[in-house]
């Protein structure tokens, strides 16, 4: 147990370091911020000790209420930072419905044109929910395509279709995350399996036409493909 401790703790370590240098290459006051919001987190408990005649006591508690303030905010900053990052990069809706969360089966590129515009899919309780990349003008027929045969194989199962972007009836990325875990559930876990398994059958692109090429920001994991295939 010690040996697996002393190999996890430099681990995270490590990923917080690379996670600050990420964040502070897009946000250059990242170090001053959390500074300042642990030295005033901290120095307002202490007052307040020293008010009530419990510094010490409450000194304790303002450490450890300064480290959780600068957990947040560097937490809620390191995401802006990396949306940021992912912004119109190819596979940036991908990266953000791989990290979507439990209950959820994500393939990426279930359907590409040759302008490379893509579409996603992600597989829940709220049921089916297409995820286009592109011009969205392009994306309308793409879509609309693999929705048809969504429709054709699970029947009344919800299907939903969303585009990537910041123009009016678009999703930005860093909102895509949040607007898919507010669709109504209609799902129980079983249904959820059953059309995952109707919808493995078909395959998908990823094992004939490459995602489409492009830089994506140092760090980020690439979206991983399901094992299965045509």
């Amino acid at each position: 147990m010690a040996r697996k401790d002393n190999t996890e703790n430099p681990g995270r370590l490590k990923q917080i370091a690379q996670t600050y240098k990420m964040t502070r290459r897009v946000d250059r006051k990242i170090g001053w911020i959390l500074a300042g919001v642990g030295l005033v987190t901290f120095g307002v408990l202490l007052a307040i000790g020293f008010l009530i005649d419990h510094p010490v006591y409450l000194g304790i508690l303002g450490v450890l209420l300064a480290l959780l303030a600068c957990a947040i905010v560097f937490g809620r900053r390191a995401e802006r930072a990396a949306f940021g990052q992912m912004e119109g990069q190819p596979g940036a809706a991908a990266a953000v419905l791989e990290n979507i969360g439990r209950g959820w089966q994500v393939t990426p590129a279930v359907a590409m044109n040759r302008s490379q515009d893509v579409v996603h899919r992600a597989v829940g309780k709220a049921g089916i929910v297409l995820v286009g990349e592109g011009n969205p003008n392009r994306l309308r027929g793409l879509l609309a395509s693999e929705k048809k045969k969504m429709n054709r194989v699970v029947g009344d199962v919800p299907v939903h279709t969303l585009v990537v972007g910041p123009d009016e009836g678009q999703v930005e990325l860093k909102k895509l995350r949040v607007k898919i875990m507010k669709l109504p559930r209609t799902l129980q876990g079983a249904e959820v399996t059953q059309i995952n398994d109707r919808l493995r059958a078909l395959g998908d692109l990823m094992s004939n036409m490459p995602i489409p090429k492009g830089p994506m920001p140092k760090g980020m994991k690439l979206p991983k493909g399901p094992q299965g295939g045509r």
